[in-house]
C-alpha cells in the first residue's frame, strides 16, 4: 500500500503489524511516492536508534549498504547532523561488502564510497569504522573473514541491517546458490552483478569478478533489516522475493524468516506486486478510468483475444466481475476500452491542421507549434522518437532540440585517440592534440579522470554526432541546442548534485523558445541515472515557470529510452511509423557512430541501440495489433505529464 508522508512513523514492521500483507506476499513493504521521501523517513528510525542508544548509554551498531539506492539516506543523516546536532559518537558500523582485489583509495571502492558520502561528514569515532578490507593478503583471508563475524559478536550484534538488492536477489554480494547459515566469506560475482556495475567501472573488464561480503546468516542476525529498492528495473526480483518461495536462487527470500524486516519502495519497484499491478486478484476495487483500462489489457494480454473477443465468462472467471457489474456487460466495457486505445493512435504528434481534435491525443491549434525535444545524452532524441522527431519536423513545426548533457563519458578513450590522431595528421604543431595523445597513451586505469582537453574532444565527438543526425532530419543547427548541465561533468560515472544553475540552463532554453509542446525522457531505469536527473531538472524547471501565461499552453510528453517501453495501457499517444521511417530513424541513430559498435554502458542487452530501438518500435505495434487495432510496421509511444 502506498503511505502518506506522516503516517510513516505509525507503522509497525513486524508480521504482526498495523498492515497486513495479502495473501501473494510474504514479506512485510511499505509503498512511498518517491524514493526521496522514504530515504528521508528511514533516516529517520535510523536516527532515533541513535539516539535511543545513546540515552543508555549502549553503542547503537549499525549494517550499512552501498550502491546508489542509501545515498539520499545517507544525506539526509548527514544533515541530521549538521543541523539538528545528531552525533554519531555512539555509533559502530559494519559494511556489508568490498569488492576483491580493491584499494581503499580506489573511487570505485565501497570504503571510498562510505568515507564520500557519511563517514567524512560526520562525528563517527575511526576506530568504529569497519569495511572489509579488498586488499587483505589471499591467504590470511580466511581468518579475517572469521575475525570480521567476532567483531560484530563481540559488540553484541547488528542492532539494524540496511539493505539494497541486486537484480539476481543478492543482498550484499550473497549471489544466488548462497547458503542461508553462511558468514563472512570471499565469492565470486555474478555476471548480471558484474554488468550492472560496469557503468561505473567503464566497461565490464573494469570489473572485479570477486567480493569480500557478510554471509546470508549475518545479516539475518540483525534485530532489525530495512530493504530499499528504487526503479523499474528492480521491479521483477521485488516481485520474486516478497511474492515467491524461499529459494537460495534468490537469495532476497531467507529475509521471508526474519521477523523484523520491511522492504521500502517506490511506486516503480513495487509495480510487479500483485496487489499493484493486477489489483483487482487481490481485493475489491474502485474502478476508475485508468484502472478499468489496466484491467482490461491484462485481460486481453492474458488469453491472447482482442478486446471485442471477449467475454463475460472471462471477465468472471479472472476476478473482474465487479467490473461488469459497473459497466453492464462484457459487450459495452470492450467497445469502450477499444475506442479509448484507438484515439491514442495519431500520425500527427504535433495535433492535425483543421480537424476535430476532440478524440486525437493533441490540439489541432496551433497548426504549427513551437516544440522542444530534450534529450538526455545527444543521441537518446533518435534512438527514443526518431520517426516522430522525423514527423514533426516534415509537418512543419518549429523545432528544437536540447541536448542536456555532453555525454562525454560515453565516448571510449581509444574513439577519442582517434580523432586526437586525426587532428595531429592534420595539424602536427597541434598543443591540444599531441597533449591528448600522450594523455591517453599513458593513461593506465578506468580510475584516471580524464583531462579537460580529452573531456572537451569527447564532448565535441558526441556534438559533431548529433549535428550529422539533426540535419539528416531536415533541422537547422540554429534549433539544435547544446545545454552542457553542469551536473555532469566531473569526468566520472558519479554526477553532482543538481544545483540551481542546472535549473536555470533549463528555464531559460523554456523561456527562450516558449514551447507549446515538450518531449522528454521519463525513462527511469537508465543504468547510470542521468536520464532520472535530467527528468528532475526539467520538472524542477517546469514547477518555477508555471505561473508565466504561454505555460499554459505548454503539454508535456514523455518518451522511454532504449531500456523499457511504456506499457499499452499508460500510453497516450501512439506514433506509428512506416517502414521508410523506420529506415531513416535508423539511419539517423547510426550517425552517432561512437555509440554505435561496442558502446560503453551496453546494460545486460548484447543488441545495438538501433536494433534494441526497432525491435521496441515493433513490440509496441504487435501489442496494439494483439488488442485489435491496426496492424502498424512500429509505433512510437509517449505518455503525458500533467505540471
Amino acid at each position: 500500500m502506498e503511505v502518506d508522508f506522516a503516517d510513516y512513523k505509525n507503522i509497525s514492521y513486524t508480521k504482526a503489524g498495523k498492515f497486513e500483507e495479502t495473501r501473494f506476499e510474504k514479506i512485510h513493504n511499505v509503498i512511498f511516492q518517491t524514493s526521496n521521501e522514504a530515504s528521508i523517513l528511514v533516516a529517520q528510525e535510523i536516527a532515533s536508534l541513535i539516539r535511543e542508544k545513546e540515552l543508555l548509554n549502549q553503542p547503537c551498531v549499525l549494517g550499512l549498504a552501498t550502491g546508489s539506492s542509501p545515498i539520499r539516506l545517507y544525506e539526509e543523516l548527514v544533515r541530521m547532523h549538521k543541523e539538528e546536532g545528531l552525533s554519531f559518537a555512539n555509533v559502530i558500523t559494519f559494511n556489508l561488502d568490498e569488492y576483491y582485489p580493491m584499494e581503499k583509495s580506489n573511487i570505485q571502492s565501497y570504503y571510498y564510497f562510505m568515507h564520500e558520502h557519511l563517514f567524512n561528514h560526520v562525528d563517527i569515532l575511526q576506530e568504529n569504522i569497519n569495511i572489509p578490507d579488498g586488499k587483505v593478503n589471499a591467504e590470511n583471508l580466511y581468518q579475517y573473514c572469521i575475525d570480521y563475524e567476532l567483531k560484530i559478536k563481540d559488540v553484541g550484534g547488528l542492532d539494524f541491517q540496511l539493505l539494497g538488492i541486486g537484480r539476481t536477489g543478492h543482498i550484499g554480494f550473497n549471489e544466488p546458490g548462497s547458503h542461508l547459515n553462511s558468514g563472512t566469506r570471499i565469492i565470486t560475482l555474478d555476471h548480471l552483478t558484474r554488468v550492472d556495475a560496469a557503468p561505473a567501472f567503464l566497461g565490464i573488464d573494469n570489473v572485479p569478478r570477486k567480493a569480500i561480503t557478510m554471509g546470508i546468516g549475518t545479516v539475518l542476525s540483525a534485530k532489525r533489516i530495512i530493504l530499499l529498492a528504487w526503479g523499474i528495473n528492480k521491479s521483477d526480483i521485488i516481485r520474486q522475493t516478497i511474492e515467491g518461495n524461499i529459494s537460495a536462487n534468490v537469495p532476497a527470500t531467507y529475509l521471508q524468516q526474519h521477523e523484523n524486516t520491511t522492504f521500502i519502495l517506490d511506486k516503480e519497484a513495487s509495480s510487479e506486486l500483485t496487489r499493484v499491478k493486477t489489483p483487482w486478484l487481490v481485493t475489491s476495487c474502485v474502478w476508475t478510468e485508468d484502472l478499468k483500462l489496466k484491467a482490461v489489457v491484462w485481460l486481453s494480454e492474458l488469453l491472447e483475444k482482442p478486446f471485442l473477443k471477449l467475454t463475460d465468462k472471462d471477465y468472471n472467471d479472472n476476478g473482474m466481475s465487479g467490473l461488469l457489474t459497473e459497466e453492464g456487460s462484457a459487450y459495452d466495457m470492450n467497445i469502450k476500452m477499444f475506442n479509448k486505445i484507438q484515439h491514442t493512435i495519431t500520425g500527427w504528434p504535433g495535433g492535425k491542421p483543421n480537424a476535430d481534435d476532440s478524440k486525437r491525443p493533441e490540439r489541432a491549434f496551433p497548426a504549427k507549434k513551437r516544440i522542444i525535444i530534450f534529450s538526455p545524452h545527444p543521441d537518446d532524441d533518435v534512438i527514443s522518437m526518431g520517426g516522430t522527431f522525423d514527423r514533426l519536423v516534415e509537418q512543419g513545426h518549429d523545432v528544437h532540440v536540447a541536448y542536456q548533457t555532453s555525454g562525454n563519458i560515453a565516448v571510449s578513450d581509444e574513439e577519442a585517440l582517434k580523432f586526437a590522431e586525426i587532428t595531429r595528421s592534420l595539424e602536427p604543431t597541434s598543443l591540444n592534440a599531441n597533449g591528448i595523445i600522450n594523455f591517453l597513451n599513458n593513461k593506465k586505469d578506468n580510475d584516471t579522470l580524464d583531462s579537460v582537453d580529452v573531456r572537451k574532444l569527447k564532448g565535441a565527438i558526441r556534438k559533431s554526432e548529433s549535428l550529422a543526425a539533426t540535419r539528416y532530419l531536415g533541422l537547422q543547427d540554429k534549433n539544435v541546442h547544446f545545454l552542457n548541465l553542469p551536473f555532469y561533468e566531473t569526468g566520472t560515472i558519479k554526477k553532482g548534485n543538481l544545483t540551481q544553475n542546472d535549473i536555470q540552463i533549463m528555464k531559460d532554453i523554456i523561456d527562450e523558445i516558449k514551447p507549446h509542446q515538450i518531449y522528454a525522457a521519463g525513462d527511469l531505469a537508465d543504468p547510470h541515472g542521468t536520464h532520472k536527473v535530467c527528468l528532475d531538472a526539467l520538472f524542477i524547471a517546469l514547477k518555477q515557470l508555471k505561473t508565466n501565461e504561454y505555460m499554459d499552453d505548454c503539454w508535456v510528453w514523455l518518451y522511454r529510452g532504449a531500456w523499457h517501453e511504456w506499457e499499452s495501457y499508460e500510453i497516450e499517444m501512439a506514433v506509428p511509423m512506416s517502414p521508410d521511417q523506420i529506415l531513416k530513424k535508423r539511419h539517423a541513430i547510426f550517425y552517432h557512430q561512437s555509440q554505435k559498435d561496442g558502446v560503453m554502458f551496453q546494460g545486460d542487452d548484447s543488441r545495438e541501440f538501433w536494433v534494441r530501438a526497432e525491435d521496441r518500435n515493433r513490440l509496441t505495434a504487435k501489442k496494439y495489433n494483439d488488442l485489435g487495432l491496426a496492424d502498424y510496421a512500429a509505433i512510437e509511444a509517449f505518455k503525458r505529464y500533467h505540471f
